[in-house]
C-alpha cells in the first residue's frame, strides 16, 4: 500500500496547510496507480484538513472540519502514551 506522512508538532512546525496540499499532490502524481481525479482531490482536501485541525486545535479534541474528513475517509486517532497523537486517514480508492 501506498502511504503518506505528514508530522505536525503544534506551536513547532513549519508545516502549512498549503505545504501539505503540495506534498499530497507530489505524492499522488508519483502513484505507480493514479487515483482518479476525484480521489486524488478528496485526498488533497483530507489532508488539508487534517493538518489544519492539527495547528488550531493540536490538543484538543479538533474542529468543524473532522465531520467532513470522517465522511470522506475513515479515520483513526491513537493517542501516544507521552502525548500527541496520530491521526491516520484512509480514503475509498
Amino acid at each position: 500500500m501506498d502511504t503518506m506522512s505528514v508530522d505536525v508538532a503544534t506551536g513547532q512546525s513549519s508545516v502549512s496547510p498549503a505545504g501539505a496540499r503540495d506534498r499530497a499532490r507530489v505524492f499522488l502524481d508519483s502513484l505507480t496507480r493514479p487515483l482518479a481525479r476525484e480521489a486524488a482531490e478528496t485526498v488533497v482536501l483530507v489532508v488539508s484538513e487534517l493538518v489544519t485541525n492539527a495547528l488550531r486545535h493540536g490538543g484538543g479534541t479538533g474542529g468543524f472540519g473532522w465531520p467532513m474528513v470522517n465522511r470522506l475517509a475513515r479515520a483513526a486517532v491513537t493517542r501516544q502514551a507521552a502525548g500527541g497523537k496520530t491521526v491516520s486517514a484512509l480514503p475509498d480508492r
